[in-house]
């Protein structure tokens, strides 16, 4: 935390659960995180040792093998990974949002079968919602799950799909029944094991910033899934479940938003006062003081709405609205600040070997991925 400031939620159980969490990853992962990015790809059995520390699914209870925490854990894991620079590491996807599908949505047997080596590391999961020419409207996709006797074959492609590299099931948004729209979707449990006849996993993408992350294409060409793996258990829930749990998905994002910010201006504070130019430290000039005054402050308001938000998440209050509009606020002002501290760095800024060049890059996709930040500005006029 910059200065002494201490979230209100914050606790002495979670301090020290805190503390664990960045000594693992401090010792596991951030000596491996350049490799990682040059690579395209998190190494497989960092989700198994994550498993094994108690970092996997910490929100989940522990009678389906996870934590038994909530939604704080969840927050400190993606917070202690952005401060410490571990880029691409899909775990909030797999952690925060494919586990609590199941938790919430699944059957006692999905739970059951699927948790436990979700919280292990053993099984690696992902959420295949957007397609080609599918975004933020998933009323409009075109894959499918049609039934064919006591089974399912999945058709379509979905794209920028986190963790699909390494993924051993996926979540796959698809139309049970075309004739519905969004009455039609359902959430199929797709296992992606070599023996998985149709599924194939296209390119990791190339992508701008979070190299680490293998973000990819997944093709289904007639692949057999039973009919027990729609998620429930019944067919034509999947839009509700998707809308149901998007307000803690968004949340996360203003959390690793705000996390983000806090480490530029650390990083930024170190190097200014280390720099020197014309005899003086750079820190020194009031430019520099006032911009990153102005930076604290947009970090201390970033801080105070994700903390007020995290608290009605907690009690069942968050509402769709009020997380939207801090994943579009959070999200926008991050950007802003790391901008703001890069140009203190001058041409070294601009450095791929510069931390802060790399967060410049992967800030970018925040106001894109969990429903674009235009389409956040929608939800909450609609409010109004």
């Amino acid at each position: 935390m910059l200065g002494n400031y201490t979230s209100p939620w914050m606790t002495e159980d979670l301090t020290i659960f805190e503390d664990a969490a960045s000594k693992f990853m401090t010792n596991e992962f951030v000596p491996l995180a350049d490799k990682w990015t040059k690579q395209g790809i998190v190494d497989r059995d960092a989700w198994t040792k994550a498993g094994e520390a108690g970092l996997l699914c910490t929100s989940i209870p522990e009678e389906y093998g996870g934590g038994g925490g909530d939604y704080r854990h969840e927050a400190i894991l993606t917070e202690v990974q952005t401060r410490l620079g571990v880029a691409g590491w899909g775990q909030s996807v797999h952690s925060l949002i494919c586990s609590h599908y199941f938790l919430a949505y699944g059957t006692e047997e999905q739970k059951k079968k699927y948790l436990p080596k979700m919280a292990s590391g053993e099984m690696v999961c992902a959420i295949a919602m957007t397609e080609p020419g599918t975004g933020s409207d998933l009323q409009s996709v075109k894959t499918t799950a049609v039934k064919d006797g006591n089974q399912y074959l999945v058709n379509g492609s979905k794209t920028f799909i986190t963790n699909g590299q390494t993924c051993d099931m996926v979540l796959v948004v698809a139309k049970t029944d075309t004739s519905q729209g969004a009455k039609g979707i359902s959430l199929v449990i797709v296992e992606t094991g070599d023996d998985t006849q149709g599924f194939a996993r296209g390119r990791n993408l190339d992508k701008m910033g979070q190299h680490a992350a293998d973000t990819s294409e997944l093709f289904f060409d007639d692949v057999k899934v039973p009919a027990d793996n729609i998620l429930g258990g019944e067919e034509g829930q999947g839009f509700f479940q998707l809308m149901q749990q998007l307000p803690a998905e968004r949340l996360v994002i203003a959390n690793q938003a705000v996390a983000s910010m806090e480490r530029a201006i650390a990083l930024t504070l170190d190097y200014t006062r280390d720099r020197k130019t014309f005899g003086n430290s750079v820190f020194d000039y009031q430019n520099t003081q006032y911009k990153l005054a102005e930076c604290k402050a947009t970090w201390m308001a970033a801080r105070a709405m994700v903390d007020q938000l995290l608290s009605q998440l907690l009690e069942g209050k968050l509402d769709a609205n009020s997380a939207a509009a801090a994943k579009f606020w959070c999200t926008e002002r991050e950007n802003e600040v790391i901008d703001d501290c890069l140009q203190f760095f001058g041409g070294y800024g601009y450095m791929d070997e510069y931390p802060i060049s790399r967060m410049y890059t992967d800030a970018r996709v925040q106001r894109i991925y969990g429903g674009s930040n235009e389409i956040m500005r929608m939800l909450v006029a609609r409010a109004l």
